[in-house]
């Protein structure tokens, strides 16, 4: 049965392209491709991106893709590095690993709207009870006494005489 790397290969010989310019097609480095035709799976960090770059090939050359990931998942399944699925989260090795864990997992949308609902409620609640405050006061509470309490002026001073008209004959 032929591996993966021999399919690619060949498909791509058949069609009379180089690795530079099937490189050039699917954007995937000239390196990768040359990995996955040597069927040096090692290169690649994730199984997922050896699945997408080999997807990506056998969609360019006209293969049938689904065969060619079956085959691929019997070949991956028999290396050590890609046998088991990667862990999709790692345990938290902290306090601020686990908070940020437990953030990254919160409905941020529902969180933000309730934060929003929140805050113009806390602002009705304080102007509604300033504004009763403010209503409840004396309005009369800076008013004086209502007599009429002259300035108090300093000892010494005098007031001014009124001027002296002669008075009129008739």
């Amino acid at each position: 049965m032929p591996t993966v790397a021999d399919l690619l290969r060949t498909a791509r010989e058949e069609q009379g392209l180089s690795i530079h310019q099937l490189a050039d097609i699917t954007k995937i480095r000239t390196d990768h491709i040359r990995a996955l035709e040597e069927g040096n799976y090692h290169v690649f960090s994730a199984p997922v991106y050896i699945r997408g770059f080999v997807r990506s090939c056998a969609g360019i050359l006209k293969m049938d893709s689904k065969s060619v990931l079956a085959i691929l998942n019997e070949e991956l399944s028999l290396t050590e590095k890609f046998s088991e699925h990667p862990r999709l989260t790692k345990q938290p090795k902290g306090v601020l690993d686990f908070i940020m864990l437990q953030l990254s997992k919160a409905p941020w949308k529902l969180i933000s709207f309730v934060v929003v609902v929140g805050s113009a409620g806390i602002i009705a609640l304080v102007v509604y009870r300033n504004m009763k405050m403010e209503q409840s006061k004396d309005p009369l509470r800076n008013l004086g006494s209502g007599q009429y309490q002259p300035a108090r002026k300093k000892q010494g001073e005098t007031l001014p005489l009124p001027p002296v008209n002669p008075p009129q004959r008739p």
